[in-house]
């Protein structure tokens, strides 16, 4: 029994002796409360059972996300940046001595000094910096800040960066509404453009057809007049050669004329000239009448 209970007691002094450092982790040996010594190597290691602690830290890349919040530029403009932060820790008795063997501590830190950056040197920049390829500068300026802040700390910041930067509710709603009249404006000009543009096509064109059209109607004019004389020299030849056949010729086209609707009415006396031809026929030049 007695090598039984040494063996057991051999075993836990031993289990609580020996602990393992992962890759992952950096360990921190504090005896009574006060920090000993730091264990950055993986593997397996000693401490005094019962007398010494570990406190593991996390030697990887971590993370914290700031809540948005308003920042006045400037040029007096107001924005709400959302921003995160990568950082490391990098001496763990320092961290430890700072906030001590949680990240709590330090997140809450990192919360009041990345927000005080951003406004530091967001507060010196223009809108259109923070919307440009200029940002990449502007965040080197506040991770610089941030570092040297919290090299106090035992931690090194590898990065700050701006996830998002969007105007005030109001703001954007102005600049919308600014957009808007833009827009207008721009359409009303085109459409007045569009409208003297059109009477102007218009009174163009009404122009050209008027010319047209009076040259035409000249043309025609004349046209018509050259026909008109073309046919009176006909009648007046034709009259000098045969008078009687060109008087024949012409009243009866005058019965034509007269008689063709078939409803005529004449009150003529019996002997006027008019109605010779009904009474009697005409005579030709050198034949007997009959």
């Amino acid at each position: 029994m007695a090598a039984v209970a040494a063996a057991f007691a051999i075993a836990v002094l031993a289990s609580s002796s020996l602990f393992t450092v992962s890759q992952t982790e950096q360990v921190l040996i504090t005896q009574f409360g006060q920090p000993i010594r730091v264990i950055s190597n993986a593997g397996l290691h000693a401490k005094l059972p019962l007398v010494q602690t570990v406190i593991s830290f996390d030697r990887r890349l971590l993370d914290y996300e700031v809540a948005p919040e308003e920042v006045i530029l400037g040029d007096q403009r107001r924005l709400i940046v959302d921003s995160f932060t990568r950082f490391r820790i990098t001496d763990p008795l320092r961290y430890y001595q700072a906030v001590g063997p949680t990240e709590d501590g330090v997140r809450a830190r990192l919360n009041s000094v990345v927000s005080s950056s951003l406004r530091r040197v967001l507060g010196n920049e223009q809108l259109l910096n923070v919307l440009s390829s200029d940002r990449g500068r502007i965040m080197g300026l506040i991770k610089g800040q941030v570092n040297d802040e919290m090299k106090g700390f035992g931690v090194a910041i590898e990065d700050v960066r701006i996830r998002r930067a969007d105007l005030p509710e109001e703001n954007t709603q102005a600049i919308l509404s600014r957009m808007q009249s833009e827009r207008e404006r721009v359409a009303r000009q085109a459409r007045a453009e569009g409208a003297e543009a059109s009477s102007r096509i218009r009174a163009s064109a009404e122009r050209e057809r008027t010319v047209l059209l009076a040259e035409a109607r000249s043309t025609a004019d004349k046209l018509r007049g050259e026909g008109e004389g073309q046919a009176i020299a006909l009648f007046a030849d034709a009259f000098q050669r045969d008078p009687q056949f060109f008087e024949t010729w012409r009243t009866l086209q005058a019965y034509k004329d007269a008689f063709a609707s078939g409803a005529s009415r004449l009150v003529l006396t019996p002997g006027s000239d008019f109605l010779k031809l009904l009474n009697q026929a005409p005579t030709v030049a050198g034949a007997a009448p009959k």
